[in-house]
């Protein structure tokens, strides 16, 4: 997902003003505060009220122990800039300079409540309960600091903190539910479920503990216990929309007409939460899919997206401004005049594309070869993209230490085959940065059918992000954007991205599993082939798809919704024609 944070971080400062903060943030993170705090305070001269600025003057301030400076400083960004929330950060720790532990307490407490991500002032708070002697509170921090961490997908760093409560307080549930989540996301899906049967031995009507034990049980395969979980999830609170949702989600189960009759009930409750009436929305529409019910059936799809698309704030210009930008800046030039940089390793194989475009089928058949596993939707890259300046502004030598940080941070996820793949599909986005990252890595573009890939998302329902999929008109924007990005980095950077088609997949598995693996650089095994036999946990909205032989069927789904597609192909415009050619559509 492309969301205002990414794609303001892969604007360059185009400003003279924009640059300078640069500059002064790099003297800073260096130690030369001296000369930031200097060049800060120049530049206020010219933007008095430039947030950055302030915030840069403070924190240098503090640092050069003018405290009593820094904490006017930080009343004047206050007043202008009231919801920063890293203001009340440096305040925090202009207090504990002062050794004002309760202030301290008070700042960090601001901080987060704006910004319950902010990582370092939870740790702090959790320090400064700890020393005053606030047990509880000290605890809360440091729950509230894992479930950022969990948030983030920093779960190695998750599982050692909830480790060490749980040492403290073996039977504490919060932890034990932290500690699940991070063994999840490290794959380590038979500790999760023991600790979620453990938890559920104590709370057997938990509807949240079954939802969550169906999941883990799904990703290792066990379909029969995950339906029994969903189910009794549904039986502990009948209108808890989620546990229907589950049970569509596994695509393969098919709802009852009792089922059927008490989802729609649930979801004409006036007092039904929104939540659960769109999760029920999305459930009813694949139950009347199944059906062949199109018409009932798309009625409640747009309902579903309609009612999601209202809590969620996707703005579709800054995506495109992006990928603007991106053009803009990635010119071969660019690329030319930044030959080798990076580290030389080939470990990830990167399979980026559009979600629900069959990526999971290609990470599927790339998992069953005997050099390569799988880890899942790794958010690395983006957190990278999040954390570090422009791409026009990294020196060469930032490109070999970003890389060097991505292998290190996946090394949690890996057991020591050669390869590894990172299906985060939204990559795409970073096509550019991966390269210089790392440019012997191996990067697979998977593409379907506009109308297919656009419908597939339309009534899919994600757990977080993807925010594009809730409209006709997002969607299909989004997929021309993808387009034109694509066929630019085919451009500048020519051959360095494998193209594989959903479609070509279905059509011809052997030809098109040979060209995959050899592009890869990987000897042919036929258990790549018969990757449904392949066992492996899987998270994603396909697991139960990829664990069969390839349908035809699937190809032309959307069909049965064609009278209803019709503004979605107006949308598309070029993009039905010219999916596959050099072509890119334009952007309006």
């Amino acid at each position: 997902m492309v969301d205002d944070r990414i794609a303001m971080s892969s604007l360059p400062a185009s400003s003279s003003i924009e640059r300078e903060v640069q500059r002064i943030r790099e003297w800073s993170k260096r130690g030369r505060h001296r000369d930031a705090l200097n060049a800060a305070e120049m530049l206020a001269a010219t933007a008095p009220g430039h947030r950055d600025v302030l915030y840069l003057i403070a924190a240098n301030q503090r640092c050069l122990n003018q405290v009593a400076a820094a904490l006017a400083t930080l009343l004047r960004l206050e007043q202008q800039h009231p919801r920063f929330s890293l203001l009340y950060q440096e305040r925090g720790y202009c207090h504990m300079a002062l050794r004002d532990a309760r202030r301290a307490i008070d700042a960090f407490g601001q901080a987060v409540t704006i910004d319950p991500a902010l990582s370092a002032s939870w740790i702090m708070l959790e320090r400064l309960y700890r020393l005053t002697g606030d047990v509880q509170n000290a605890r809360v921090a440091r729950l509230e600091f894992v479930r950022v961490l969990i948030d983030r997908q920093k779960y190695q760093q998750a599982r050692e903190a909830t480790e060490a409560l749980l040492k403290q307080n073996p039977d504490d549930g919060d932890s034990l539910l932290l500690y699940a989540s991070a063994c999840t996301g490290l794959g380590g899906h038979d500790r999760a479920i023991a600790v979620y049967r453990r938890l559920l031995a104590g709370a057997p009507d938990s509807p949240e503990l079954h939802i969550l034990l169906g999941h883990a049980v799904r990703a290792v395969g066990g379909q029969l216990e995950a339906v029994a979980s969903y189910h009794a999830a549904a039986d502990a609170r009948p209108s808890f929309g989620d546990a229907y949702w589950s049970l569509a989600n596994l695509k393969t189960y098919r709802f009852s007409h009792e089922e059927i009759a008490r989802m729609r009930a649930e979801e004409a409750t006036p007092a039904a939460r929104t939540v659960d009436r769109y999760h029920l929305c999305f459930a009813l529409g694949k139950a009347f899919e199944d059906q062949h019910e199109y018409a009932e059936s798309w009625r409640f799809y747009e309902r579903g997206n309609a009612l999601k698309r209202a809590e969620r704030r996707y703005r579709p210009e800054i995506a495109e401004a992006n990928t603007r930008t991106q053009i803009e800046v990635c010119t071969p030039q660019f690329f030319a005049d930044r030959t080798g940089v990076g580290v030389p390793g080939k470990d990830p194989i990167f399979v980026v594309g559009l979600p629900r475009s069959g990526s999971t089928l290609v990470e599927q058949i790339l998992a069953s070869h005997s050099e390569v596993e799988s880890t899942h939707e790794l958010a690395n890259i983006e957190h990278l993209v999040l954390e570090t300046q422009p791409l026009s502004g990294l020196a060469r030598e930032d490109f070999r230490l970003l890389g060097e940080r991505y292998l290190a941070e996946t090394r949690a996820y890996r057991s020591g085959k050669p390869l590894f793949i990172d299906k985060m599909p939204n990559n795409f986005w970073h096509i550019g940065l991966i390269h210089l990252m790392m440019p012997n890595a191996t990067i697979i573009d998977v593409r379907r059918e506009p109308m297919a890939c656009c419908f597939s998302n339309l009534k899919q329902l994600f757990a977080a992000g993807q925010e594009f999929t809730y409209s006709v008109d997002d969607i299909a924007r989004y997929y021309r954007m993808y387009l034109t990005l694509m066929r630019h980095w085919d451009a500048v950077l020519p051959g360095r991205v494998l193209h594989v088609w959903y479609e070509d997949i279905v059509e011809n598995l052997d030809r098109e599993v040979r060209r995959i693996l050899r592009f890869a650089g990987v000897e042919f095994e036929p258990a790549c082939v018969d990757f449904y036999n392949t066992q492996r946990s899987i998270r994603t909205a396909s697991s139960e798809q990829v664990r069969q032989p390839i349908f035809r069927e699937s190809l032309g789904e959307w069909r049965n919704y064609e009278h209803w597609l019709g503004p979605l192909k107006d949308a598309l415009g070029d993009a039905l024609l010219n999916y596959r050619s050099e072509t890119p559509p334009s952007l309006s």
